[in-house]
């Protein structure tokens, strides 16, 4: 039998279909972190003559100050003149000194992504004939070292911050309304914006060094704190500072007048905080969205909608997970987190997650664009570790929803309990009421006693016949005393007391429900993994995205390929090869030119460098030239180190014409040692 497609199921389909098309019609050139694509001067040339400038091309637009563009001669001391200025579309320039002498020269660059993060590099040219050089730029990774460090805590706080702030807040609104007259609760949510605020304070004020110098002398110089508002990661941070006034409106709200609200009046009030709070929560998201990766490359106008809606989603789930937590550890024990409380939470949770898969795919698929770019980038591999902790998150999570069941399934009983205990705590008062009825009457069989003994002694019977009723009657002359002794002060001290009893009793009966301590443990496994995600989350935030990646790789291979080709017309050899000795930092690139790779004398350069394009150092390079066909070699060179990733010789005999197997061994540390080695006709 066919099924009737109704209009709703056709807007769905078309909706789909809509979006879809959207989707693959933008598919184009992304980039995220800027990449170098090509210079002139070119990395490793030899020229006759020294240029007038330097000019690099990027993969996108990037922003530079004064110091980004620095070309050192083979003495270290700068030749280059003026500020760095934009020559075309993403080609920038900077002009040289006249008359440079011959020699090795390097240029070191670094500059600022338009996803906020900045990226450096550098590379030689020689003039005349190489050189040796005692220029050195460092290997420190842009954005790294002390400043680095604390910029990216700067950055995992704020998401902390955001994340207890949000996911607090809608945990009290949506699933726990009794939670606002909560101390412990009112101390988390107030936490959360303290902590964004002070992050942000602090991002703000390291922005300038974090993308220049990198100097912790830096952080204070309000001239870089100048041209940080004006750049549009400033303009993010500042629009997040007004946004945080208004939360802390919000939060008064929510923690003051909504307290004190009768049940009916809150209905209204919290429809108006629920429109209020999503659109502050929103705002502070789209802080983040519009000056990060999602605001550039691919589909941004889509990207950073989908960014919004990950951070909320995030912030309900791991902030309310927070939240939670408190509430089942800290809530006041005449006051517990309600099951029903709890159950609602599950459901939000449950939508959260379902919101994360779908726009993380979507995320995933735009900063990675190939299923390699999982293992073969940082990005992936740090994005196939978070998908590992959102599975483990996921797995806690479900074992949480089987308690929260439980404890739903044991509310009537829970509530049985309660009454029960009610109704004995009204028998006691009913009692204690009673007790007081029988002190009056004792205290006035006492006075009846006086006045019985009074007559007792005319009549010649004492006061032994009075003591005597006295002791029958269970009181006596001190007992009427402490019975009478009715202080305000003493009152006080009994009510205490007793309030502190009941409260001690209640906490008993709650931590020895197996449902609510079985929630408790899973809850707070939970957290702990949560804690790891955002770690993760921070670090892939900063991290170059594999599409990205991938892109200035091929970019840098397109380049050594025209090199070598225009090299090759000329008599010139260039091999690129990969190496990984299996340790730590042990993944690379060498390349080995050779000019004018024909027999007799030639000169050989060696550059190592990082998967990512970033030249760097290594304890030992050795080359060494086979010839099989007749049995000749391995002819081994030892080249000099010339600059950071720069080796060189000159006078490399290669004796006749052949196949020659070139050969490189690379060690990147006391046992980390591979060799590597290509074909290629010479001569």
């Amino acid at each position: 039998m066919m099924r009737t497609i109704t209009p709703r199921l056709r807007t769905l389909v078309l909706l789909f279909l809509a979006v879809t098309g959207a989707l693959l019609a933008g598919a184009g050139p992304a980039s995220a972190h800027a990449a170098l694509t090509g210079s002139d001067p070119s990395q490793g040339v030899v020229v006759t003559k020294a240029p007038d400038q330097v000019s690099l091309t990027f993969s996108e637009n990037v922003s530079m100050n004064d110091n980004s563009i620095r070309v050192l001669d083979p003495k270290g001391k700068r030749v280059d003149l003026a500020k760095p200025g934009n020559l075309s579309g993403t080609t920038y320039g900077v002009q040289l000194k006249s008359g440079l002498g011959k020699g090795t020269y390097t240029v070191a660059w670094q500059v600022v992504s338009a996803d906020s993060h900045p990226v450096a590099g550098a590379f030689t040219f020689s003039v005349g004939a190489p050189s040796t050089t005692v220029a050195s730029v460092g290997d420190q990774e842009a954005g790294g070292g002390v400043v680095g460090w604390l910029y990216g805590f700067g950055r995992y706080m704020s998401y902390a911050g955001y994340i207890v702030l949000v996911g607090g807040a809608a945990f009290v609104l949506a699933c726990w309304q009794r939670g606002s007259g909560v101390r412990a609760m009112q101390r988390l949510v107030v936490g959360g914006w303290l902590t964004l605020t002070a992050a942000t304070l602090w991002l703000l004020l390291l922005r300038g060094s974090y993308t220049t110098s990198g100097s912790v002398g830096d952080i204070f110089d309000l001239n870089l704190l100048g041209q940080v508002l004006q750049t549009k990661t400033g303009a993010a941070l500042v629009s997040r500072l007004l946004l945080l006034a208004a939360a802390a409106l919000f939060i008064a709200v929510l923690f003051g007048a909504y307290d004190k609200r009768e049940e009916e009046e809150k209905r209204d009030l919290t429809f108006g905080l629920a429109i209020g709070g999503t659109v502050v929560a929103a705002g502070l998201a789209a802080s983040w969205a519009m000056a990060e990766h999602a605001s550039t490359g691919l589909q941004p106008g889509i990207a950073m909608p989908v960014d919004v809606i990950h951070l909320l989603a995030v912030a309900a789930w791991l902030g309310g997970l927070t939240a939670l937590l408190v509430a089942l550890y800290r809530a006041p024990a005449d006051a517990p987190v309600e099951s029903a409380a709890v159950h609602r939470f599950s459901r939000v949770a449950f939508g959260s997650v379902l919101a994360l898969v779908a726009t993380g795919i979507y995320q995933s698929w735009r900063q990675l664009g190939s299923w390699s770019a999982f293992t073969d980038t940082a990005y992936g591999e740090l994005l196939l570790v978070k998908i590992g902790l959102v599975a483990l998150l996921v797995g806690i999570a479900s074992i949480s929803r089987r308690w929260t069941g439980r404890l739903a399934a044991a509310g009537v009983t829970e509530a049985e309990t309660e009454t029960k205990a009610a109704e004995e705590e009204e028998e006691d008062e009913a009692a204690e009421e009673r007790g007081a009825e029988g002190t009056k009457e004792t205290v006035k069989a006492s006075v009846a006693t006086k006045e019985a003994s009074g007559k007792a002694a005319e009549s010649g019977t004492g006061i032994s016949a009075a003591a005597g009723i006295s002791a029958a009657s269970g009181t006596g002359v001190s007992g009427k005393a402490t019975s009478a002794d009715g202080s305000p002060e003493r009152a006080a001290q009994l009510a205490r007391q007793q309030s502190a009893m009941d409260t001690a009793r209640q906490k008993r009966l709650r931590d020895a429900d197996p449902h609510r301590f079985g929630l408790r443990r899973s809850v707070l496994a939970e957290a702990g993994v949560a804690v790891a995600l955002l770690a993760v989350t921070t670090v892939l935030t900063q991290t170059e995205p594999g599409r990205t990646e991938q892109d200035a790789k091929a970019a840098t291979a397109a380049a050594s390929s025209s090199s070598a080709s225009s090299s090759s017309s000329g008599g010139a050899l260039t091999l690129d090869m990969s190496f990984d000795t299996g340790g730590t930092d042990g993944k690379g690139v060498v390349r080995v030119d050779l000019d004018p790779a024909t027999v007799g004398s030639n000169e050989m350069h060696v550059y190592v460098q990082r998967p990512n394009g970033r030249a760097f150092d290594i304890p030992e390079v050795k080359v060494a030239f086979t010839l099989d066909a007749k049995k000749l070699g391995p002819l081994p060179v030892n080249p000099d180190h010339i600059t950071t990733g720069h080796w060189a010789a000159n006078g490399v005999q290669i004796p006749i014409a052949g196949d020659w197997k070139v050969s490189v061994t690379v060690r990147t540390s006391d046992i980390d040692q591979v060799t590597v080695s290509k074909n290629a006709q010479i001569g």
